[in-house]
Formats: structure tokens, sequence, C-alpha cells
């Protein structure tokens, strides 16, 4: 068993920005909460549990890659060559000491490697055996992906491990089983792995894989070309292996007479939050993050506090971070945020908006322009989509969001990125507009 110093404890920090001073009558208090995890590859999960920590490699991980094996994955036949190399080349990234499998997945879930509801353990051995059960792979049958996640879930249980992450591989819509099902999927495994979801091509439904990513807490995107798996493979298994606590929650108490009106992640993208809070003991509830490695991530708390008269001030809310034990009580990763309320008769201090809250407020407006944008071209009103991906525009120039801008200029014309004046382009690639609605979300952060 390892010795845990205090520097093999993951290092967590929180920041809060906002404007603490409410004019008279004023209820609505709004904080920008930075959360900072360092520590570099040393600290394992030795906060999370102790045990499940080994000197020298980080914490113990087990990941499940599924891989659509579909009919349509035949066609063009280099996709499904494309998806094999991509998985030997996540395979290959792999940490030594890794639990891993592979699920081939059609309308049922098959287990590809290593077989008998086990997971292997990575070494050259066990890699090389993955990469050739992966040549046997072929295409044929239909998609129900909430059946590769019951199995993923399974499979990742089955190992006592601190990390459980799967990484999702589809090319075409969810036609085999209900939204239902696949809904009663997703909630069956929340909280038990992270997932990353990648759609492959542009015959998959963005909500579908989007949602997916966006209930399990990983990440979601596009690959447009086929070529470009392995090396997005590659960085998605990297970032597996450099998670360190799994299951961080964001724990916020209020006191008596305040109400929380929301709180989501708003960097490095827009996630909400508020209705997946846990109840945790009088006036706290904890909001689920996931997993965590050297990284750092923005939250907006938005809380509803009594009206007061002028002088008063108030603790609106304090924000912790908590991960769970297994003996089933939670530790305080002892970073603290604390959210005020002043009140006062200062017009100046009052109406005054804080530069990180304004930012991030821009950010999640101009995700929702553009996923109503689309919606609206979708459904043929021209003048409601011209008007949604026009804010965007406007949106994505004043707050500097670069990447969201060339995307949006490959839908529209822009006429002038200062006041959103847009013309729907008359033809538009497919893979521009999925592109554009799965990486809407993806915000910049403010610059300091």
């Amino acid at each position: 068993m390892a010795n845990f110093s205090k520097s093999n404890a993951p290092q967590f920090s929180m920041d809060v920005y906002q404007n603490e001073y409410l004019p008279e009558g004023g209820r609505e208090v709004n904080a920008i909460v930075t959360v900072t995890s360092t520590g570099g590859g040393t600290i394992g999960s030795a906060v999370a549990a102790p045990h499940l920590w080994s000197a020298g490699q980080g914490p113990s991980a087990a990941v499940a890659l599924m891989v659509d094996c579909s009919g349509s994955m035949d066609y063009p036949p280099t996709k499904m060559r494309n998806a094999r190399d991509a998985t030997a080349a996540a395979i290959d990234t792999l940490r030594d000491g890794v639990h891993f499998a592979v699920i081939g997945g059609t309308h049922v879930a098959k287990e590809v490697y290593p077989g008998n509801g086990r997971l292997a353990v990575a070494d050259a051995t066990t890699r090389d055996q993955a990469k050739q059960a992966l040549r046997k792979l072929s295409a044929g049958g239909g998609t129900a992906i909430g059946t590769w996640l019951r199995l993923a879930d399974r499979l990742l249980s089955s190992a006592e491990v601190a990390i459980r992450h799967g990484i999702l591989l589809t090319d075409g819509r969810n036609e085999h089983e209900s939204p239902e099902d696949l809904k009663a999927s997703l909630d069956a495994c929340a909280g038990r792995f992270t997932c990353d979801a990648r759609g492959v091509g542009t015959d998959w439904e963005v909500k579908e894989v989007t949602g997916i990513a966006s209930a399990l807490l990983g990440t979601a995107d596009i690959v447009a070309d086929p070529a470009g798996l392995a090396a997005d493979f590659t960085q998605m298994m990297e970032a597996a292996m450099g998670k360190e606590v799994a299951d961080v929650a964001l724990r916020v108490w209020t006191p008596v007479g305040t109400a929380i009106k929301f709180v989501k992640q708003v960097a490095p993208t827009v996630e909400e939050l508020t209705d997946r809070r846990t109840e945790a003991g009088p006036r706290a509830g904890d909001y689920p993050t996931g997993s965590w490695g050297d990284e750092s991530r923005d939250y907006h708390v938005c809380v509803e506090v009594p009206a007061a008269n002028i002088g008063q001030e108030m603790l609106a809310a304090r924000v912790s971070l908590v991960v769970p034990q297994p003996d089933g009580a939670t530790q305080n990763l002892g970073a603290q945020g604390l959210v005020r309320a002043v009140w006062t008769d200062d017009m100046v201090a009052s109406t005054s908006i804080n530069p990180q809250v304004a930012h991030y407020t821009g950010q999640a407006e101009l995700a929702q322009a553009i996923q109503q944008g689309l919606d609206l071209r979708k459904a043929g009103d021209i003048d409601g989509a011209t008007a949604k991906l026009g804010r965007a525009v406007q949106l994505a120039n004043n707050s500097g969001n670069a990447d969201t801008a060339k995307l949006l200029s490959k839908v529209v014309d822009v006429v002038d990125a200062t006041t959103g004046t847009v013309r729907l382009k008359a033809k538009v690639e497919e893979a521009d507009e999925m592109t554009l609605e799965t990486r809407s979300t993806k915000t910049v952060r403010v610059k300091k």
C-alpha cells in the first residue's frame, strides 16, 4: 500500500467572481465559480479511495470501448477499417494495468474482447490480443445503443477501480430501440461511469450523441471524415488516462429563505446541472461533475435571496467539492467558495454586471441561439432561423469565440458581425451543419 503524503492528494482550488451588490428589493445573486485541479499524474485517487491506488501508476481505471458494427459501417468500406484502426490506436494508449474491454454494437451488444463477462488488464500481450480480435470485426445488423451501454456498465462494474470510463462510436441513428429505452439505459448508467461519444460521418442524430455524452458527463464530437478517427480516439484515451479523481460533486449550501435558481457548467462547455441535484443534508445539494484530471472548469450559480434593506448583507451560498467514500460517506476536498449579497443604494455598484457573469451569460445564450436557429432552419422557418443565427454570430463576435464564429460562417453569410446581420446560405454541407450543432455548447473562457 502506497504511503499517502500531502503531495499525493489532488489540489483543488476555487475562485468566485461576482458583483455582490444588489439594489433595494434586489433578489437575484449570480456568481461564476472557477474550480481548478492540479497535481499532475501522481495524485491517483488517494482522496476518494486510497485502496484503489497503486504507486507510480496513478489511479486504477477501467475503460470500455463501444464500436458501432451496424450494417451502415460498411458504407463506405473504409469506415469500418478506420473504426478498427482507431480502436487499436486507443488500445495502444492504455496505461499498463488498466482494465479494458471492447464491445461490438449492433441491435445487440457483443463482447469482442476479452469475452466471458470479464475485463482484460492492459499489457503488451493483452493489447496485441485485443488488436487481433478487432480484425475480425465486420459490419452487419441494426443499432440499439442502450444495449451497448448496459453491457459496458456490467463489465466496468466487475472491477474494483477508481475511474470507470466509456468511449462510444456510432455512425447511424438509434433505430432499433425506442427513445424511452435509450433514456432508461442512460438513467441506469448515469453516475456509474463517464462516457465520451463520437458520431462518424453524417448519418447519425446529433441530439442522440450529445444526449449520451451529456447524461454520462463526457464529451461529444463529430468526426465527419472517418480518416480522422484514430487521432481523435488517441486523444480521447489520453484524456481518460489523465483522469485522477472520479465522482466529484459540487456541493451548494444555501441559508434559510434562499432558493437555487440554477447551477450550470459554463466552461469548457455549457452543461445544465440544475435537475441533477441530489440532496445532501439540510439545505445542501450535490451537483455531479464527473471525473477530473489536471484541468479548470467554470460554473454559473444563480441564487434567489429574500428581500432585505439597504446596508444589510448575507451569505447567499457556500460552494464546496466532495467525493464519495467506500463507506457511503463523502469527503470534502478542501476547496470552498462563498457567494455574498450586499444591499446598497449606490446605483453604480448595484447595476454593474461582473465581467465573468456577463461573458458566460452570453456564451450560454450563444449555445441556445445556435440550437434554436438550426431547429428553425430544419423546420423551414427562414426568418426565425436568420434572426437566431444572426444573434449567435453577434454573440460569438462580441465574446471572441472565434471557433464558433468560423463554424457559423459555413451556415450563414455574415453581412455585419457586430450587428448580427446575416443571410442563410442557400446550400449548406450536412457535415458543416452537424459540426456547428455538435459543438454549439463549446465556450471560450473569459480573458482574466
